[in-house]
């Protein structure tokens, strides 16, 4: 099975918030994600919109921004149960098209 791909894009310095602790908004949205994650498999990556200029103009108003197989999901927060439910979305996809390539293959 082919695991979906969670990407959050923010900063890794982030100086939106004055928390000794780090961003807020990065945090809850990595607490959602590990939560979830426990019980539903899936490739996780940070991405650091600091590593270009692109993406720093892109996403420098609206992090965390969070992509499933590259499509985004979410902006500032992730709702645990929707975030729940477009996992499981992307999953079905995936094994309804390994599927279809099994039968093409026969």
């Amino acid at each position: 099975m082919t695991k979906p791909i969670i990407e959050v894009y923010a900063r890794k310095d982030c100086t939106i918030c004055d928390s000794p602790k780090g961003c807020v908004l990065c945090n809850d949205v990595k607490d959602t994600l590990g939560r979830v994650g426990a019980e539903i498999p899936f490739q996780f990556k940070e991405v650091d919109i600091d590593a270009s200029d692109d993406l720093f103009r892109r996403f420098n108003q609206d992090i965390p921004t969070v992509f499933i197989n590259g499509k985004k999901a979410f902006k500032f927060k992730v709702d645990e149960t929707e975030f729940r439910k477009k996992l499981r979305k992307e999953i079905i996809k995936a094994k309804l098209l390994s599927l279809r390539n099994q039968k093409a293959a026969t």
